[in-house]
């Protein structure tokens, strides 16, 4: 299956609309939602696609590669698969068809805390390839626990995210009573009807359910009590100090997710991070947020000799890929186009979209005159 590609589906924007018809809407709009307004959202996009390159055309050239050395890995190209909580509700299943596609052509796939898949299950279906994604829990001894299982499985990169001080005031869930497992009103009852392959596969698959933290939840929490137990258990504000004995406890690259300004980047330099995320969240958390291209671009000029720099958010084409990796950043992820792909196609939906991705970046590489990665930076229209 590894050169799988739909030619039906030649575009993220085709993949969405897909999915959008075989995903009950209380989980697509999860998937697809912002905060607030989501002029957030909008943003990131305008912003992203606001980058211009140049082509060298007429120098000598004699192809292109999309390859990445990262923390002593060489990736097949120059993005990963993003951590997105409670893919399993969007599609069942979802985290292990991203891992397994990611580790098969060779792009790190990133599992969130709040995955619908354990840990232990994702690590085994990567081949222990997959990255783990961090909420910091404010409880120490979870975090030790926690951290001791990661260990255990073997994850290469720890990514913690410091974005979230806070659950995102976002509509779309407040309407739709959005909860896990999915509230049984009759609005999403109706909604999961009108989608039988979806509601079929849940069906085999089983209630999606937080695995990686269910040995951390009290047995039988009511649902409505969820969401407390989150924000006072998991997701607490991370500081620097708070950051400090993940730091110590873990030996591995450090990736701290979720930074846009220059002064959090000098600070996760000094407490000697491996990577930064420039990233708001794709735009979940702060309507009136920045988006990340533009401080990519400054933080990039100042701070790429001193540590890696990735950027995430309102990223969804091989143009967008390599309009980050010219302003600046050393590798990029992208979560909602994989989860559309897997909404369309299933099973073969992640490795649909990691050769649409890698086709079109092979395009635009070969068509601006650039031979690697590191060298786009030099087609960047300022």
């Amino acid at each position: 299956m590894s050169n799988y590609f739909n030619h039906l589906y030649p575009d993220v924007a085709d993949l969405k609309k897909k999915a959008k018809k075989r995903i009950p809407r209380f989980a697509f709009d999860y998937l697809e939602g912002g905060c607030m307004q989501e002029h957030g959202v909008k943003r990131n996009r305008d912003d992203i696609n606001s980058v211009q390159l140049r082509s060298e055309l007429l120098k000598p050239f004699a192809g292109s590669s999309q390859t990445v050395e990262l923390f002593g890995h060489t990736y097949a190209a120059p993005f990963g698969i993003a951590p997105v909580g409670l893919q399993g509700l969007m599609w069942p299943k979802a985290p292990e068809i991203l891992a397994k596609a990611a580790a098969e052509k060779n792009i790190p796939y990133v599992l969130s805390t709040v995955s619908s898949s354990s840990l232990e299950r994702i690590a085994e279906v990567s081949e222990g390839h997959a990255w783990f994604q961090l909420y910091n829990p404010t409880d120490e001894k979870i975090r030790l626990d926690l951290l001791n299982r990661i260990k255990a499985a073997h994850y290469p990169v720890l990514v913690v995210t410091v974005d979230v001080p806070t659950f995102g005031y976002r509509p779309r869930d407040i309407r739709n009573g959005l909860a896990m497992p999915p509230k049984m009103t009759l609005s999403n009852i109706l909604q999961m009807l009108a989608r039988p392959r979806w509601l079929y596969k849940t069906a085999l698959a089983g209630k999606p359910e937080m695995e990686t933290l269910k040995p951390y939840m009290p047995k039988n929490m009511p649902t409505d009590e969820l969401a407390a137990f989150m924000n006072k258990t998991v997701m607490g504000r991370v500081d620097l100090e708070g950051l400090k004995p993940i730091r110590d406890l873990w030996q591995g690259p450090l990736i701290i997710k979720g930074l846009i300004n220059e002064s959090d980047v000098q600070a996760a330099i000094a407490l000697g991070a491996d990577g930064v995320v420039m990233s708001n969240h794709g735009a979940r958390q702060l309507d009136a947020g920045e988006s990340p291209v533009k401080p990519l671009q400054t933080v990039a000029a100042k701070y790429s000799n001193d540590i890696k720099i990735f950027m995430d958010s309102g990223l969804r084409s091989g143009t967008n890929i390599v309009s980050a990796l010219a302003s600046g950043a050393d590798f990029t992820f992208l979560g909602r186009p994989f989860v559309y792909g897997v909404g369309a196609l299933g099973d073969r939906g992640g490795i649909h979209t990691i050769n649409a991705l890698m086709m079109q970046i092979t395009q635009i590489m070969n068509q601006l005159g650039c031979a690697t990665v590191s060298e786009l930076p030099d087609f960047l229209v300022k």
